[in-house]
């Protein structure tokens, strides 16, 4: 059965021991691989690191912001997540929101509610092989501060058991790809919790994974640190869709990380695009 830790300190490995050095839009450098797939079991434990510390507040707040098709900062910041700031006060924006990013296309690409009609499919043709969701919207890339990193993502159902898959194009793998995980290990165990189904594998498909270089000798105190054991989670509603055509989220009290002990935190500075 394969682990999220495992997976990850192999990753960050090969991006340190074999990665070629590449430039990228902040101007930090990097040492990156191409097409690595990264994979967990659920009945292991919910993947979050325990090598460093991880937000699960910010990871939960993440979800829970795209499920509900929103795209402001104010969401976000009032709970705690400041991230995306940056990003926003480079860009030419001044309306409060990241453009029409992954919770618009979840919710509403071109009108159709994609997150609805995978919770109806995967009640009602769960063999389907169409229970995908997509972010990549070219015709409004132009007005996003960020085009999605995490593009897509797939579900598969069989013997009441649901994986899910991830595409990723760009995996900042010290800081980004963490919450990464988290964020679809939750999404996946929702959509488990609210079919009546069995949590199976949860698999990353990763383009561009990258270090940037001043994360570097971070990523060498990650690889030192050894394993612990993966938390639970408590989730007390999953996702449903209702008769009225719209989708029942859980509420932020409804979902918790019981028995995390990770090592403390490493400082990494976050890059962004100049």
């Amino acid at each position: 059965m394969t682990n999220i830790e495992n997976e990850y300190k192999k990753l960050l490995s090969e991006i340190l021991d074999r990665g070629l050095d590449k430039s990228d839009r902040t101007g930090t450098g990097t040492k990156s691989v191409f097409g690595r797939t990264i994979r967990h079991d659920m009945s292991l434990g919910f993947p979050i690191l325990t090598g460093k510390k991880i937000s699960f507040n910010a990871a939960r707040t993440e979800l829970l912001w795209i499920l509900q098709g929103r795209t402001d900062l104010k969401y976000l910041e009032d709970n705690g997540v400041k991230y995306w700031r940056p990003d926003y006060e480079r860009s030419s924006r001044t309306d409060e929101t990241l453009g029409p990013v992954y919770g618009k296309q979840w919710r509403d690409f071109n009108g159709v509610d994609q997150l609805y009609n995978l919770v109806y499919s995967i009640i009602t043709n769960p063999d389907s092989r169409r229970l995908m969701v997509s972010a990549w919207a070219p015709h409004e890339m132009n007005d996003m501060v960020l085009p999605p990193c995490h593009y897509a993502f797939q579900v598969y159902i069989n013997n009441g058991v649901i994986d899910l898959m991830w595409q990723q194009r760009s995996a900042d793998v010290f800081l980004g790809l963490p919450y990464d995980i988290a964020m679809y290990g939750l999404l996946l165990e929702m959509l488990a919790k609210g079919a009546d189904l069995r949590a199976g594998q949860l698999i990353g498909q990763l383009g561009d994974c990258h270090l940037y270089n001043n994360h570097l000798q971070q990523a060498k105190q990650y690889r030192l640190r050894s394993k612990r054991a993966l938390p639970k989670l408590q989730l007390e509603r999953g996702i449903n869709a209702n008769l009225l055509g719209g989708v029942n989220i859980p509420d932020a009290s409804e979902i918790k990380l019981l028995k995390y002990n990770p090592y403390p935190a490493i400082k990494a500075e976050l890059s962004v695009g100049k």
